[in-house]
């Protein structure tokens, strides 16, 4: 067991900093497709009525047209957080007419890769840009892989308790500093043990055959139109699913801000040969942003991510750059299909003690040799995870999946004491408790219970999750939402569209000048990156 948390527990409750942890904010965001009454992929547009994917700041679109994107508020309350996320889907459906929104992660039946729509986002040239960053990733990665939708858990730990933790550890550097460096030794200790939330939560064992495209790439048959494998967690967070050879070479162990910075600013900057091929501009076209290893520092896959807010005109790295860390993006969780908006609020509880787990553990840097090994454990919990006696890598040898997830979960059961002494509640330890008892009888997680529940209902994998977004529809729309939170969100659809009216009549330059200023803009980024 690690010897440092139960210390660091006790300096927190004894220094009376642990009360500002109830003033941590959570935020929420969920991808799901749209899809038709007979569960293919939605061909229309993003509904006019709710607003401008480009600026509005609750429901956007990612890769494609069809795939929606719902975003809280950053709020004290991760219950809070769900109950708008549960009005998102519910104002949502009073535009949709007869189209659901997809219950799991892993697409529906897909044809053709040509039915999946690439999202728009208007003639401006910002918006021009988002959709050709979207070009860039068909040809990168393929339309199938970007159709797979995804969880997202932003958190934030409150400035005060950030503050008297640097003075519990007698630390001298600056808060900003301070707080970067905090986030990072949560983050590495998240990818350390992120299998295990993996193991926990992950919920998709099944793909639909045509995700494969002919193909079965090692999967067996569950029904004539599904693969899967027998002990998966995660198809999504697999090789299936998220997975690029050209990324696999950017060495980000999430050691120091300065470092990760210049490691992806680097990315931005350097050309790879294989997008060199692509071309930029082909017949008077653009294919992709630029032919380097990353368009964007968002192209960069991770199951966590450090953020900052930009403020206007500025690149994420920059913000990182500007003023540091603000919050952490948690971005392995699976859509639940079991569930209603495909996250609850135990889990959400046990994130919070898993994270706050990870930030006091310690903060040893990672080392080459364990960033291999953390991507092994990955590699076997997605694919293997439930399999009896499965064996992951420590740096002690070689041990069962079982005994480290129980020695993992008897820290965050620590730490759940804490926050339930701080909110004067028992939720965190009882969202613990569930967890041991995944552990106990791997039957009870989400993706045994998925397989089992397909192998009982003699359906397919699509027609088994079409079934679940109905159900989900009906239970989502049978309770009302406020009236006030209906009010905030259609007057957020109104405006969203005359900010992007706005956007594009302020635009006083042509497209290829805009890329021009873009592309030189990046190359200074990576020049100045680290000077702060």
């Amino acid at each position: 067991m690690n010897q440092l948390l139960p210390e660091r527990l006790e300096q927190i409750e004894a220094g009376g900093v642990g009360h500002h942890l109830a003033a941590a904010l959570h935020g929420i965001e969920k991808e799901g497709l749209r899809v038709t009454g007979s569960g293919r992929i939605a061909p229309t547009p993003h509904p006019r009525s709710l607003g401008a994917a480009l600026t509005n700041k609750f429901i956007t679109t990612d890769f494609s047209e069809s795939l929606l994107e719902f975003i809280t508020p950053a709020l004290p309350e991760p219950a809070t957080a769900l109950e708008i996320l549960r009005a998102l889907h519910h104002y949502l459906y009073t535009s949709l007419d007869d189209e659901l929104i997809w219950a799991a992660s892993m697409p529906c039946w897909i044809e053709d890769v040509a039915e999946i729509p690439i999202a728009r986002y208007g003639s401006s040239n910002l918006g021009r840009m988002k959709h050709i960053y979207r070009l860039g990733l068909q040809h990168r990665y393929g339309k199938m892989m970007q159709s797979i939708a995804g969880i997202h858990y932003n958190y934030s730990l409150p400035e005060p308790f950030l503050r008297g933790y640097r003075d519990l550890l007698e630390g001298s550097e600056t808060m900003q500093s301070f707080t970067s460096a905090a986030y990072f030794a949560m983050m590495r200790n998240f990818r350390r043990h992120s299998w295990l939330l993996l193991f926990l939560f992950g919920a998709s064992p099944v793909v639909s055959r045509s995700f494969l495209k002919g193909s079965r790439r090692g999967l067996d048959t569950l029904t004539e139109d599904s693969l899967y494998l027998p002990w998966a967690t995660s198809l999504r967070m697999s090789d299936l699913g998220y997975s690029n050879a050209a990324q696999s070479a950017i060495a980000v162990c999430f050691n120091t801000l300065p470092t990760y910075i210049a490691t992806l600013a680097g990315a931005i900057n350097t050309p790879h040969p294989e997008y060199e091929r692509i071309g930029v501009v082909v017949d008077g076209e653009y294919r992709q942003l630029s032919n380097t290893i990353l368009q964007i520092e968002n192209e960069y896959y991770s199951d966590i991510r450090p953020k900052r807010a930009p403020e206007p005109g500025e690149s994420a790295l920059q913000a990182l750059n500007r003023a540091g860390v603000e919050y952490v993006e948690v971005r392995s969780t699976d859509v639940n299909p079991l569930l209603p908006v495909g996250i609850d609020l135990e889990q959400a509880r046990f994130m919070e003690a898993f994270l706050l787990t990870c930030l006091l553990m310690g903060d040893t840097p990672v080392s080459e040799e364990e960033c291999r090994v953390i991507a092994e454990n990955h590699h076997r919990v997605t694919t293997r995870g439930r399999e009896p006696r499965l064996m992951l890598s420590t740096p002690w040898g070689e041990t069962v999946l079982e005994e480290l997830a129980r020695r993992l979960l008897h820290q965050c059961g620590l730490t759940a004491q804490l926050l339930d002494t701080e909110h004067d509640t028992t939720d965190y330890a009882q969202s613990v408790a569930a967890q041991h008892a995944k552990i106990d009888d791997p039957n009870l997680t989400p993706s045994a219970r998925i397989i089992e529940s397909i192998k009982n209902s003699a359906l397919s994998y699509n027609e088994w999750v079409l079934a679940l977004s109905k159900q989900h529809k009906k239970t989502i729309t049978s309770r009302p939402v406020a009236a006030d939170i209906i009010e905030q969100l259609a007057n957020e659809a109104k405006d969203s569209l005359l900010r992007q009216s706005r956007i594009e009549e302020d635009d006083t330059v042509d497209f290829d000048t805009f890329m021009r200023r873009y592309r030189t803009h990046q190359t200074d980024i990576a020049a100045s990156i680290g000077d702060k």
